[in-house]
């Protein structure tokens, strides 16, 4: 992937609106200096979602996402930080300087350009094939399926045909070669039989990437024959384990959680009965890699795989690789059904939805499980099973979360919450729980020490915020706010690294707030420098108020930056009586100063 200079972001950046860039998203309506619309990230009925043009940025106050024209379309579209630079210098008329490659490289990329037409090709034959006298039996298999043909057009549904070189000598037609060919996942080429496709008489699935580009297919075999379901193989397009079937429509959902399936005719059910946020893995077990690309989406899933055993044994595999990537889950009961298209046409979308809303945590579900391991009518089993619960409890790293689980249990399962909370400390305290990996002087309970978040002085952080927004807003401000307030008064990480740009762009005359998003590449911390250009201080009519509630803003952030170099100080530190002399007799100089007046 090509890396580009901060000057040609920066060139790009000047020269596009990005009320041009979200418009053909989002419906905008002028309020003052800002458009407001419905948020495009989350479902709402009243308009939260901003567009400023002179910050160049967007802020949704509903769920908090943020940021300026890339991030948007990284987030929207999908696309990595590259490919939205390449869409929005098109959009810009910039030139992009094209990067050199070796031979090699460029006629892998070459390749990967035609592997990417050959699955299109095949796509729209197999879709064309349906629709002839030859498909009607895929055709009549979907339509017994109860699928509309809406829904066929939708994932672009089709047939392989019974003759075994049919597609072959169709894609030979249009200047394929035998060499790129055999490297498409679709046709096999050897030397006994020559050139013979992957797929014969099945119902074809198109398996799209986040780009809505086929990469692959699924095929079921239609009559007698075996495997029943058959993928493509890897190729340089397509990694089956990092591979979503779906999410090509499930990204652009409103709900803020994925519906994760086993099958192909599961996602379609369920997004034909309203659920666009389905996705299934692509008949392989659930891997890390798909656990990482569901993280870029949502931070919560919904499994709804099988109700047999190995359903069961498949939901217990990826709740811990969901939670290793920071994805909450729940589990969906479809009892007495098997999967979630069997349910839907059983009892329908409403009593789905009822299922989703009763959804069972995937703690008190994997315990569940494990109860079935243990007779708890013999008291020797009961008490193995508690400790194992109290073993998992444990795990959990912070003392709210072990507290509600505890009491969960302890009410489910009919034990004392204090022998069970006596349990999980006495493990606990047994296993030390690494001692290298704790945070010295944090404890549960009875001093067992484990790893706990610093709190956030959340005040603190929203007068910083207050401050870095009142300031790029009216930048003329920061002469005489700069008297006092130095980009080291904010507190270290990204509310300093933002505060030193801003800074630095207002005195070189060159305020762009909406690039130092940029300087960062988690989109966590994209939407956190948004929400810091998004803080909003009430109604303040007359200028006396206004200069009285900056000023009040700033002694907030000055004082709170003293305290927070003083608590870096020794007690015994000299400087300490130095350091509060000095912080009030700035304070006093505050008290009356109005920064519109100096400014």
């Amino acid at each position: 992937m090509p890396m580009y200079s901060e000057d040609i972001i920066n060139e790009i950046s000047s020269k596009i609106d990005i009320l041009d860039v979200i418009s053909p998203y989002v419906s905008l309506k002028k309020k003052g200096n800002t458009y407001f619309g419905l948020c495009p990230f989350h479902s709402e009925k009243t308009g939260s979602f901003s567009v400023s043009p002179s910050k160049q940025m967007f802020y949704c106050f509903g769920c908090g996402k943020g940021g300026n024209a890339y991030t948007f379309l990284m987030q929207h579209e999908n696309m990595t930080f590259p490919e939205a630079i390449e869409a929005l210098a098109e959009k810009a008329g910039v030139e992009l300087p094209k990067a050199e490659m070796t031979n090699e490289q460029r006629a892998f990329q070459n390749k990967k350009a035609q592997l990417f037409e050959i699955q299109k090709e095949a796509a729209k034959y197999f879709y064309l094939l349906m629709r002839d006298e030859r498909g009607k039996v895929a055709l009549n298999y979907f339509k017994s399926r109860e699928l509309s043909e809406e829904t066929m057009q939708k994932f672009g549904l089709g047939y392989a045909d019974k003759r075994s070189d049919d597609l072959y000598h169709y894609l030979k037609s249009k200047g394929y070669s035998d060499e790129v060919l055999k490297d498409s996942g679709v046709i096999t080429i050897d030397e006994r039989r020559g050139g013979h496709d992957k797929f014969w008489n099945r119902a074809m699935f198109p398996i799209m990437d986040q780009q809505k580009r086929v990469v692959a297919f699924g095929g079921r075999v239609m009559g007698e024959g075996e495997p029943k379901y058959l993928n493509s193989p890897e190729t340089p397009i397509f990694d089956k384990s990092r591979t979503l079937y779906g999410l090509h429509l499930a990204r652009s959902t409103k709900r803020n959680a994925f519906i994760l399936c086993e099958g192909y005719m599961d996602v379609i059910a369920l997004h034909q009965a309203g659920f666009d946020n389905a996705v299934a893995s692509l008949g392989t077990a659930f891997t890390p890699g798909h656990a990482a690309l569901i993280k870029r989406f949502v931070n919560e899933v919904y499994l709804s795989f099988d109700s047999d055993g190995a359903g069961t044994k498949a939901k217990l595999r990826a709740i811990p690789i969901l939670k290793a990537a920071g994805v909450t889950c729940k589990i969906i009961n479809m009892e007495p059904y098997k999967d979630p298209d069997e349910f839907i046409k059983a009892l329908g979308p409403q009593a789905y939805e009822e299922r989703i809303k009763n959804a069972e945590n995937s703690f008190l579900f994997t315990i569940r499980i494990l109860e079935r391991d243990y007779n708890m009518s013999d008291p020797t089993s009961k008490t193995a099973f508690f400790k194992e619960v109290a073993g998992r409890i444990v795990l959990f790293p912070e003392e709210l979360e072990r507290s509600n689980y505890i009491e969960a249990v302890a009410s489910k399962y009919g034990i004392r919450q204090d022998e069970l909370r006596q349990l999980v400390i006495s493990i606990a305290a047994k296993e030390a729980l690494q001692p290298k990996s704790r945070d010295e002087g944090e404890s549960f309970d009875q001093g067992v020490q484990i790893r706990k978040k610093p709190m956030k002085d959340k005040a603190s952080e929203e007068a910083q915020k207050l401050l870095l927004t009142w300031i790029s807003e009216e930048p003329f401000l920061l002469k005489g706010v700069s008297t006092y307030i130095k980009a080291e008064d904010f507190a270290e990480g990204i509310l300093r690294i933002t505060a030193t740009h801003l800074f630095d762009q207002i005195q070189k005359d060159a305020l762009a707030p909406s690039t130092i998003i940029n300087l960062f590449e988690d989109e966590e911390e994209q939407q956190e420098v948004a929400s810091i250009f998004h803080a909003t201080v009430g109604e303040l009519e007359s200028p006396a108020e206004k200069a009285k509630a900056l000023r009040e803003v700033v002694i907030r952030v000055k004082r709170d930056a003293f305290k927070r170099e003083r608590e870096q100080m020794a007690e015994s530190d000299p400087n300490i009586v130095l350091k509060t002399m000095e912080e009030k007799k700035i304070q006093k100089e505050l008290e009356n100063i109005d920064f519109y007046a100096i400014s």
